[in-house]
C-alpha cells in the first residue's frame, strides 16, 4: 500500500441512527442521502465516504460479538483506508494475512451497496476498514 494513494475516512458507530444522523445532518450541517437504514454517508470537503456512520447494532451482529468496552474489538470508531479498486483490497488482505494481522470479520466481502472491504484490528483492537468502491 502506498500512503499517497489512500483516502482516509472516519466511521462513527451509532446506537441510535436516527438521533445521530439528525445531529450530524441538522445540527452540524453535513449533507446525507440517508434512507433510514443502518448506513449513512455524509458529504464533506474530503470527498465521498470521508465521514460516515453505521448502526452499532448492525455492526456487532456482523462481527458476531456483543458490545463490551474497552477490551476486544473497539466498537467506538474505525479508521477507513480506501484503495483504488477491488483487486487492491484483495492484494492488501493477502499481504496483511502473511504478516499475521487479525481480521475480525474474515476475508474481503463485496456488499450490495457497492463496497468491497475487510476489517483488520490494530494491536489495541481498533478497527481499520480497508476497502474500495471501484471494481476496476
Amino acid at each position: 500500500m502506498n500512503g499517497k494513494n489512500v483516502r482516509v475516512g472516519a466511521c462513527i458507530y451509532a446506537g441510535n441512527m436516527d438521533s445521530m444522523v439528525r445531529f450530524y445532518r441538522d445540527t452540524l450541517g453535513f449533507d446525507t442521502q440517508w434512507d433510514g437504514g443502518d448506513f449513512a454517508g455524509f458529504e464533506t470537503a474530503s470527498g465521498q465516504l470521508s465521514l460516515f456512520m453505521y448502526s452499532r447494532e448492525a455492526f456487532v451482529q456482523a462481527i458476531g460479538e456483543s458490545y463490551v468496552p474497552p477490551k476486544g474489538i473497539n466498537q467506538t470508531f474505525e479508521i477507513a483506508l480506501w484503495l483504488p479498486c477491488f483487486a487492491d483490497v484483495d492484494a492488501e488482505y493477502v499481504r496483511l494475512l502473511k504478516l499475521g494481522v487479525q481480521f475480525p470479520t474474515g476475508e474481503p466481502i463485496t456488499y450490495p451497496f457497492g463496497i468491497r472491504n475487510f476489517y483488520a484490528a490494530d494491536p489495541e483492537g481498533n478497527l481499520l476498514e480497508i476497502g474500495s468502491m471501484s471494481e476496476m
